[in-house]
């Protein structure tokens, strides 16, 4: 048995109601445009017999009709020529004729009520089968958005780049320290020009190492946070 159990539960459904209760609203609407789909088919089908039962209904009126008129025209012979025995027979094969006319016009009428609602019961079906549809789709997208963020926020946690930031923050000390060293020789030196140009010279030395270690550091970080992206 289907998630529905009957033609009027998928037509008289809320189908906000029945996601809103679903443990997985992607399952239940995946299922219910199966449901849906098959349903439709039975309705169409059975619509199919409701219009073959009303052709079929007309022709047997049609040419119950003709024999109505014959057996009228056979009485009305039969008059003329005066034998009323024989219009009156006529006229009762005519009577038949019409109580039969009167029961298929009946039946003729109950099919083509019964088509009419079917018709009406497509027209809803269908309505929920695109309805269904639009939001399955909305569904899917928002679920390769939620898994798209619940990836992203892994690798935010992962502990791989807990480890590289800590990485980081000892090579930005080690530079703070070599800068640290630069600005001590500063500190107590005479200011005469010999040792001035002394300075400067050891500056410029320093400056240089400096800069290589900066860069040696930025690119082992770049290293360490491309690996914890790939990993």
């Amino acid at each position: 048995m289907g998630i529905f159990t009957r033609f009027s539960d998928i037509v008289n459904s809320n189908i906000n109601a029945i996601l809103d209760k679903a443990e997985d609203p992607e399952k239940i609407v995946r299922l219910m445009i199966q449901e849906m789909e098959d349903t439709l088919v039975e309705v169409r089908s059975a619509a199919a017999r409701s219009i073959a039962d009303k052709k079929d209904l007309n022709r047997k009126l049609e040419s119950l009709d003709r024999e109505k008129r014959d057996w009228a025209d056979k009485a009305e012979l039969a008059i003329r020529k005066g034998r009323e025995d024989l219009a009156k027979a006529a006229l009762i094969e005519k009577s038949r004729v019409k109580q039969a006319v009167d029961v298929l016009k009946q039946d003729y009428l109950a099919v083509d009520d019964g088509l009419s609602k079917l018709n009406e019961d497509i027209a809803r079906l269908e309505s929920k089968l695109e309805d269904a549809k639009a939001r399955q789709k909305a569904l899917l997208a928002r679920h390769k958005t939620a898994s798209s963020r619940l990836a992203a926020r892994k690798k935010i946690h992962d502990y791989k780049i807990d480890d590289a930031m800590i990485r980081f923050e000892q090579y930005t000390k080690r530079i703070d320290d070599v800068e640290s060293r630069v600005e001590a020789y500063d500190l107590g030196l005479p200011k005469d020009l010999k040792h001035e140009f002394a300075s400067l010279e050891a500056e410029d030395s320093v400056r240089e190492e400096l800069e290589a270690l900066k860069k040696r550091i930025a690119g082992n970080a770049d290293e360490d946070e491309k690996n914890a992206a790939e990993g």
